[in-house]
């Protein structure tokens, strides 16, 4: 069964962006069976505009199924928002997501090589690509018997890969994508404890894997209907308790800082710069004290004198060091030379000469 909404899917390659054909995914549809009873978790990593992940919450049941997603695009993030109960805008390496939460993974993820600093912490004994650092990132999100739909291109399938795949899963089975322009395989598989494996039938899958990857064998296309047992989604044991970005987006980050204005609001409270009308002195200051308060810092602003002469005065106290030599005669007759440094005070005054018919204006003036 499909949405009765306007497709978002595209069936091109847009900015590295391989979305899932349309074909291939309504062929999925048919493999899956909801649980019998409770609510079902699943993720979509790399959602696009969440049309994937949309369409199997959709068939499994829409009021049963807490959709999740993840997507890196900002437009293509918002677009899933819509479709989804939570999305988030973000690289899938800067998340942090609750392991074994999800009762289904559909994994379509990017496609091509990486450099050695992208690989972000694993080690690739094969070819180091982008399908496998998002399969080794994703693959613990599914809980034990939680089912994996993993859409890549058939060549990436090496030894390393394969055999990944058929340690972690049970009931693998492969096909090929009905579009062919970007050779997909479409894999399916049910997450299972090593003790739980058939050594048989994994051995089986191994082979038929590493052929296709080589090109040995054409896999046969996706069937139109399932012809094996459909894989029973299982039910959440609890809502993913961590499912955030570790980073802040940059839109929520500009948007607490329009709203919190930093400290800009607070600032005389948090540096102690609030205005205060201050006391007048008890008498008039005599010229010695006014000088003392202007050299300590304790006055400045506009002076305006009698005169009409405008000066922006501030002033300050800086210490210096005095050198005096004093010799001195000894019994012998030798002399000795003794040096004292003494600590000086020296208060300095800067004026900014603002009257318009001086000849300083503009120009500044320091008293000593």
């Amino acid at each position: 069964m499909a949405l009765m909404f306007t497709r978002l899917a595209r069936n091109f390659a847009k900015a590295g962006y391989f979305p899932t054909d349309e074909p291939t995914l309504e062929r999925c549809l048919s493999a899956f069976e909801p649980a019998p009873l409770g609510s079902m978790c699943i993720l979509d990593p790399c959602a696009g505009e969440g049309a994937a992940i949309a369409e199997l919450a959709h068939d499994l049941g829409r009021d049963r199924v807490h959709a999740y997603a993840v997507e890196y695009d900002h437009d293509r993030a918002q677009s899933a928002r819509r479709l989804v109960d939570r999305c988030l805008h973000s690289d899938l390496m800067d998340t942090m997501i609750s392991r074994q939460s999800f009762g289904l993974l559909f994994l379509n993820p990017p496609y091509g090589d990486l450099v050695g600093d992208q690989c972000g912490g694993y080690e690739f004994q094969g070819r180091a690509r982008l399908e496998k650092l998002f399969y080794q990132r994703t693959f613990p999100f599914l809980q034990y018997d939680g089912v994996l739909v993993f859409i890549i291109p058939v060549y990436t399938l090496d030894d390393e890969l394969v055999g990944w795949l058929t340690r972690h899963f049970v009931d693998l089975r492969a096909y090929r994508a009905v579009e062919t322009k970007f050779k997909q395989v479409v894999i399916f598989g049910r997450r299972a404890r090593g003790r739980d494996q058939n050594t048989e039938s994994a051995r089986a899958a191994r082979q038929l894997l590493l052929k296709a990857g080589k090109g040995d064998v054409e896999l046969d296309e996706l069937p139109l209907d399932w012809p094996h047992l459909p894989y029973p989604i299982p039910a959440a044991q609890s809502d993913p308790a961590h499912f955030y970005r570790i980073s802040i987006e940059p839109t929520q980050f500009a948007s607490e800082i329009a709203r919190l204005k930093g400290l800009w609001p607070s600032m005389d409270t948090h540096l102690g710069v609030a205005q205060q009308s201050l006391r007048p002195p008890a008498r008039a200051l005599s010229r010695w004290h006014l000088a003392l308060a202007l050299a300590a810092g304790a006055i400045s602003g506009i002076v305006r004198a009698k005169s009409g002469r405008v000066l922006v005065v501030k002033g300050d106290t800086h210490k210096e060091k005095s050198s005096t030599v004093e010799y001195t005669e000894l019994e012998d007759g030798k002399v000795s030379e003794t040096r004292v440094l003494t600590d000086r005070f020296v208060p300095v005054i800067r004026a900014w000469d603002m009257t318009p018919s001086s000849p300083t204006f503009g120009e500044v003036l320091t008293i000593r």
